[in-house]
């Protein structure tokens, strides 16, 4: 597929309303393809793709209209197919209902009967609960047909959006029934999503059981915060632009703070988020991850091999505070005001015990023992019933070593910052000191600003479209492997056993900041977190 006029970046197939062909692009991309090839999108061989916990929120309203979006833009192949597994008792028609009608509420891109029509006629489902021999006995028989029928070649990805406990019955029934063997014929990959464990005992328990099924380069372990377009674009600002780099390390950078700050409580997710946490929920993941892109040295190529191994190396060389006392916090947010209407608190919520003690807000000062980084703090902070909704990784460069101008002049003066703004407008901010029009030499903060919105005249991929594509074509550089997990429990396991022996956390009503003990562990340096 080439680009078109009015479409130089060959993003969009000639004719949108079909599902391109794929005779070639079954392969793992080649990062050493020829470099005129860079524009043309890649494509999904045959292939089934297998969803456990359909009836799920991630499935409504991400997975499925992934799928379709994925269809829409033409890089799934015209024998695609989609089975769901569940207990309900739904012929093929009420799932493909179920999905018709999950696509056109969130799909991102606009609706083609064509798309989905051609789409539609893959669609199976298979009625039983995951101890049911004879559910994936018909599971099995299932594509089996599909394989005849549309020419799907044994290619068989089996997506497992359930909960952790249920991996170890559900890994065995794919391979008593046959379906993770794919006997020399296609291949089998299985996708799991976080948590990872809920330390690293448990981690490596979790791996185990999916390792003596799947090898270890067929377990896609989905951390979709990897897949959203501004936090690859950290690797095309650092490597791909000469002015960053230089400054880049700790002799110009002060600190760098990485937020993810939530403007929602828990709502219902208090069967999962009661005992899991803050900490345990983003920051052991998505959080480490945006700090090991944000460290990391340039690979010696965009492969999944050199990639993690960067980031492995960061995750490595990261130290813990010497007092997690002072160099940790956590809090629980209280009722409070937020949205112009009131909240309840964490304590009151549907679910959770009174003497819950859960943390709604995380923050963490750690360090990177490399020559680039050695003595730059890494501040962490993650919370719900902030303020606002925002994800961002902020490069707060030291102060200039001499100001010629007099204090007057510079009383608003603060340090320029590099703000990578993640979610939810994503794009780059750079804030420099300027004059002030006049008469009068005066200095202030001003921010110059790039907004992926305005630049592009396509949008961004959702960041599930763009993981379940890589799974599907078998290209897991976005896929943190099990050495990448195991470190970031290494990391937060001691911090969790510390809070367990500690004090309930601190309450912090809802609407603000988060709890003062997390000001004061930026204070104790003369630091202060950017304002939400």
């Amino acid at each position: 597929m080439t680009a078109e006029p009015g479409n130089p970046e060959g993003l969009i197939p000639a004719n949108p309303g079909v599902i391109a062909d794929a005779d070639e692009a079954s392969q793992p991309a080649n990062p050493l393809r020829d470099p005129r090839d860079r524009r043309i999108p890649r494509v999904a061989g045959p292939c089934v793709l297998v969803m456990f916990g359909v009836t799920g929120d991630l499935a409504r309203k991400k997975l499925m209209p992934a799928i379709y979006d994925l269809a829409n833009r033409g890089l799934l192949p015209p024998g695609f197919s989609f089975v769901g597994f569940a207990r309900r008792d739904w012929a093929n028609e009420d799932f493909a209902q179920l999905t018709y009608e999950a696509v056109k509420q969130y799909a991102r891109t606009p609706f083609r009967d064509a798309v989905w029509q051609q789409l539609s006629e893959g669609v199976r489902f298979v009625s039983g609960s995951f101890g049911d021999d004879e559910a994936f006995d018909q599971l099995a028989a299932t594509v089996m047909n599909l394989d005849a029928e549309r020419g799907t070649g044994g290619n068989y990805a089996f997506y497992l959006s359930i909960p952790p406990n249920q991996f170890p019955v559900v890994v065995q029934q794919l391979k008593r029934s046959g379906l993770s063997d794919s006997g020399g014929r296609g291949w089998r990959r299985v996708v799991i999503e976080k948590p990872f464990g809920h330390d690293l005992k448990s981690a490596r328990e979790l791996n185990a059981i999916l390792e003596a099924v799947f090898p270890a380069d067929a377990v896609f372990r989905i951390d979709h915060y990897l897949g959203k377009e501004t936090v690859q674009n950290i690797l095309a600002l650092r490597f791909a632009n000469e002015m960053y780099e230089p400054i880049w390390n700790r002799s110009y950078v002060d600190h760098v703070q990485i937020t993810m700050a939530e403007d929602i409580g828990i709502g219902g997710r208090a069967g999962y988020y009661d005992g899991i946490g803050a900490a345990r929920d983003v920051i052991q993941n998505h959080l480490l991850q945006l700090l090991a892109l944000t460290a990391m040295e340039e690979p010696v190529a965009f492969d999944a091999q050199s990639l993690r191994m960067e980031k492995e190396k960061v995750l490595s060389a990261v130290r813990l505070p010497a007092d997690l006392a002072t160099g940790t916090a956590r809090g629980q947010y209280a009722a409070g005001w937020q949205g112009g209407r009131q909240v309840h608190g964490f304590l009151e919520e549907e679910g959770i015990a009174p003497d819950s003690r859960t943390e709604t807000y995380a923050a963490l000062r750690l360090g990177v023992d490399t020559r680039r980084w050695a003595g730059v703090p890494f501040c962490l902070r993650a919370g719900k019933r902030l303020p606002s909704r925002m994800t961002e990784i902020a490069l707060i460069f030291q102060r200039a070593p001499h100001l010629p101008f007099s204090a007057t002049d510079t009383e608003e003066l603060g340090q320029n910052a590099l703000v990578i703004r993640i979610q939810p407008d994503e794009g780059i901010t750079v804030r420099f000191g300027s004059k002030v029009p006049g008469t009068a030499m005066e200095v202030r903060d001003v921010n110059m600003d790039f907004a992926y919105g305005e630049s592009f005249t396509e949008s961004s991929p959702e960041a599930y479209e763009r993981l379940l594509l890589d799974v599907l074509i078998g290209d897991p550089p976005l896929f943190p492997r099990q050495q990448e997990v195991e470190l970031g429990w290494r990391i937060l396991d001691p911090i969790e056993d510390f809070w367990a022996s500690y004090t309930k956390p601190e309450q912090y009503p809802a609407g603000t900041a988060g709890p003062s003990s997390a000001d004061a562990l930026m204070a104790r340096d003369g630091r202060a977190w950017r304002r939400l």
